[in-house]
């Protein structure tokens, strides 16, 4: 009679159990969402890209002329009026990263500030000189008044990307 009764209190856990997996796995189909890209440059897939704290933490232990390979996922702070030729991305606590598009091979909509992106390529910090400055204070639209402020280099992170992908 135990074994009767040990027997059937093992097959309602046995049965319990699987009715419970199958739910979560329902659940957990529901909650997978499909996210659709816009492709410039070379094909990159969205896996392993890594979070814009996590770059930001790598730019500050970088100095000027170091470089890695690199794969972030970013907010649009700005793009390039003139042609989308370059565009900055929010790393947080006031700081950006300016991206510029390998061997100029393709250009980003003009519109899509505020939007979330991820780029592949090499991440590296350079002194921006001030006529280079000046040309990109140009490019935004910037007053002659503030671009007669810019007096000094700066130290900026950087990013030559080589593909692209916009969030749609």
């Amino acid at each position: 009679m135990k074994n009767h009764i040990l027997t059937l209190a093992l097959a309602i856990t046995v049965f319990a159990c699987k009715g419970e997996k199958k739910t979560n796995l329902e659940e957990t189909s529901k909650e997978i969402t499909q996210v659709e890209y816009q492709s410039f440059g070379d094909a990159i897939i969205a896996d392993d890209a890594v979070a814009v704290q996590s770059m930001a933490e790598h730019y500050k232990s970088m100095q000027v002329g170091d470089s890695i390979p690199a794969k972030m996922i970013a907010k649009v702070n700005e793009v390039c009026k003139a042609k989308g030729c370059w565009m900055t991305l929010d790393l947080g606590n006031d700081d950006e990263v300016m991206v510029k598009f390998k061997d100029y091979a393709f250009f980003m909509p003009k519109d899509i500030d505020g939007k979330e992106v991820i780029i592949n390529g090499k991440a590296y910090v350079k002194e921006v000189s001030v006529d280079e400055q000046k040309h990109y204070a140009e490019d935004k639209g910037a007053s002659q008044e503030e671009i007669a402020a810019i007096t000094a280099p700066k130290r900026t992170y950087s990013f030559e990307a080589d593909g692209v992908l916009l969030k749609e």
